[in-house]
Parts: structure tokens; sequence; C-alpha cells
């Protein structure tokens, strides 16, 4: 039998959650101190112009995504990682849910990689402490596997606490950068040029794509899609959005490139400790709990507990290795994988097989050659597109999707009349 997390069955409608405590969590993957470095990032190395519309159009794109993969998991009841046996095969799925596992430990990782570096500035600031980094990261990791362990529930009751604080702590953020003039004459601090709007846009959407496909992991417990639309919305085209302007704002308002360095600056000492802290075992806990779920659907012998303790060792263990070196590498490699994911699972479901989403318990095949094909193919795409050898729409997250589907729609119907062929064949 599955445990309250339903795993690899179907969400029983009496265990729904009202949409807005789901959305309250999900907002926490933007009101993070990663969000809004990636604001300051491409405040520091953007045009003004590209600075905002990047930041629109990655969030609306992320937005739409979201709502697509929200809505599957609403009416589908099944975590991503079950919709992806469904989609690639149970067989096919494995490799897919492994690397979603991998990417989400990575992001474990960097998050309490940042977590450690950002409590050592702080503690060097405010007290002159110059000890090492790992004890702050272990006892983060700790903390926040245990959190885990107990489940959505514990995650949701952390959410309704900290996520209020976090957002007033960007609101005061905000306020004090509007100290050092308008909208306008902050913004007008922007360099003259930099990187291009495609790039930007691709950046923004590589970041976040991860949330926004396993967005079913905390939809399929909504009972019906005006919320699972709200919960998108909400949290990639208000929230996410938001506080990358923030970050944004905040950078050329005094000229910095460090974060934390921002916020001492103006005052926010304790600001800046209830964004690192809370912001990184909200964020963390999540990350955990659906790389959890990715183990469960591909090796279902496992019991969730070993899992959530084997996914979070792993994940302390890269951040003693600071893969934050390699963060703008890796979140931009994120796109290039999960892009052609959320465009299979969408396209699957609301025009091939809806179905076998809403009828079937899991995957009836081993493998899917047509998704598992298509999902290589956009991967390529993106690879190309982000090396300036292939151009479509100037977004290499865009072509992935756009070239995954219409090869995804026109495998699958050739496979149909394959299979329809050689059925009438035989008799």
């Amino acid at each position: 039998m599955d445990s309250d997390e339903f795993s690899t069955s179907r969400v029983p409608m009496d265990r729904s959650i009202p949409w807005w405590r789901i959305a309250t969590i999900n907002v926490l993957f933007s009101v993070s101190l990663p969000t809004l470095i990636t604001g300051m990032d491409l405040a520091n190395q953007a045009p003004r112009a590209t600075f905002v519309w990047s930041i629109l159009v990655g969030s609306l794109i992320l937005t739409v995504i979201g709502i697509c993969t929200s809505i599957v998991g609403c009416r589908a009841r099944f975590s991503s990682y079950m919709l992806a046996r469904i989609a690639f095969g149970s067989k096919g799925s494995m490799l897919l849910n492994l690397a979603f596992a991998l990417s989400l430990i990575g992001w474990f990782g960097v998050n309490l990689n940042l977590f450690g570096d950002s409590i050592q500035r702080l503690l060097r600031a405010l007290l002159d402490y110059h000890g090492p980094e790992w004890p702050s990261e272990l006892a983060a990791g700790i903390l926040i596997t245990g959190t885990t362990l107990v489940g959505l529930k514990a995650i949701n009751r952390l959410s309704m606490l900290i996520v209020p604080v976090l957002l007033l702590v960007c609101a005061l953020l905000l306020a004090k950068s509007l100290g050092h003039g308008s909208v306008g004459e902050i913004l007008a601090r922007a360099p003259a040029t930099g990187i291009s709007f495609g790039d930007a846009v691709s950046a923004i959407v590589g970041g976040y794509i991860v949330g926004a496909v396993i967005m079913p992991d905390t939809c399929r417990f909504i009972e019906s899609a005006h919320g699972a639309v709200w919960t998108a919305v909400l949290t990639y085209f208000v929230s996410s959005a938001g506080i990358m302007i923030i970050g944004g704002l905040a950078a050329l308002a005094l000229h910095r490139t460090e974060m934390l360095d921002l916020m001492l600056a103006m005052g926010l000492g304790a600001g800046a400790f209830a964004i690192v802290i809370g912001g990184s075992w909200l964020l963390n806990a999540l990350n955990l709990y659906s790389a959890a779920l990715s183990v469960d659907a591909a090796v279902p012998r496992l019991k969730r507990s070993t899992t959530t303790l084997l996914c979070g060792a792993l994940g302390t263990l890269a951040a003693f290795l600071n893969i934050l070196d390699h963060f703008l590498a890796f979140l931009f490699y994120l796109s290039i994988v999960f892009v052609p994911v959320a465009s299979i699972i969408v396209i699957d479901f609301f025009w091939l097989r809806r179905s076998d989403y809403l009828l079937g318990d899991g995957a009836s095949r081993a493998v899917e050659p047509p998704a598992l094909a298509a999902w290589a193919v956009g991967a390529v795409v993106a690879l190309a597109g982000s090396a300036g050898l292939l151009r479509l729409t100037d977004v290499a997250a865009l072509d992935a999707l756009i070239v995954t589907g219409l090869l995804y729609i026109v495998l699958r119907r050739r496979s149909r009349s394959f299979r329809a062929a050689t059925s009438r064949a035989d008799v």
C-alpha cells in the first residue's frame, strides 16, 4: 500500500488540499535567494529593455507551461514521475526519472552551498566569525532532510509560517531600493549593451523549468482545475517575475553584484538571515520531496524514507563539492533536458492519450519509442540553439518546445497507424 504521499498511486479526492495552500508552497520557489540573484545578474548584464522584457516573457513561458502541467496533475492525480511513466513507458521513464532526481539533488546541493556561503558572509559581517562553511551546510542538510521525511504536510505548515516573512523582506528590499530613485531612474543605470534577449529568456526558463515540469507533484492534491491555474499564475507570472525585478532594481540602485552585501548595506541583516535560512529550508525541502518521488517511481521497491535519506545525503555531498561554481551552466542544461519532457506530457494529455492518464493506473507499455525519440531530438535542438547553430525563435527553450511537440505528434500518429496496419494484416 502507498504512503500518504501516494508516490506511485493516484491521490484520492478526499485527500485534496485547498489550492491556496498548494500555491503558497509553490510560491516559495520564487521567494528565495537564487531568484533574487537571477534578477541581480540579469540587471548587471542586460540592457534595460532586455532586463524587463526577458523577465516578463520568460515568466509568461513558465506560466503557460506551469498551467498546463498543473492541470494535468490536478486531473490525473498522479505525480510528475508517474505521468512520465505513462508518456515514456515503465522502462523508458526510468532514465527520465533518474535524470529528474539527479537535477533536483543538484538543486539541493546548489542551495545548500549557497546557504553555507551566505551564512559564512553574514556571520563574518555581523559577528566577525571566520570558521568553515561545512558545519552550517551539514546542519541544514540534516534539518531539511528531517522535514522532508515527514512529507508534504510538514512542508505545507512551514510555508504558512515562513513565506509571509520572506515576502515582507522582499517588500522592504524594494522600498529601500526605491529610496535611491524612481523605477525609471534606477533602470536607466543598466548597462547599454550586454547579453541578448534570447539568451536572457533562455536563462530564466532554463533556471526554473524544473519547477514548472514537476508542478503535478503538489497540484495533484488540488481538487479543481481553476485552482491549478491560479497556482501557476501566482508562482511564475506574479511572484517569480516580481522577485527577479526586485533583485534587479536593488542591484542597480546600489551598484552591487552580491545580494547579501547589498542587503547588509541596506540595513537588512535580519532580512538576509530570513531569506537564507527560511528560503533554503522550504525550497530544499520541496526539491528533496520531489527527488524522492522520482526515485520512488524509478525504483518502487525502495521505501520513501530510504530514498529521502539517500537523496538528502547525496545533495549534502554535492554542497561539499561546491557545485555552485558551475551554477549557470547547471541551470542552462536543465532547460535542454526538461523542456522537451513538458511538451510531450502536455500534448499527450490534452490531444493524444488523455484516457491513459485519467483511467489508467500507470504505464501500459515498457517503452514508448515516439516519446523517447522526440525527447532526444528536442534536447539536440536546444543544445544546437544554445551554441548558435540553430535559431528558430531566438530562444533555445522555445525551439525545444516547438520541435519536440510537433515531432511527437507526427511520431505518435505514425506509430498508431503502423500498429493499426499490422493488426489488420494479422487478421
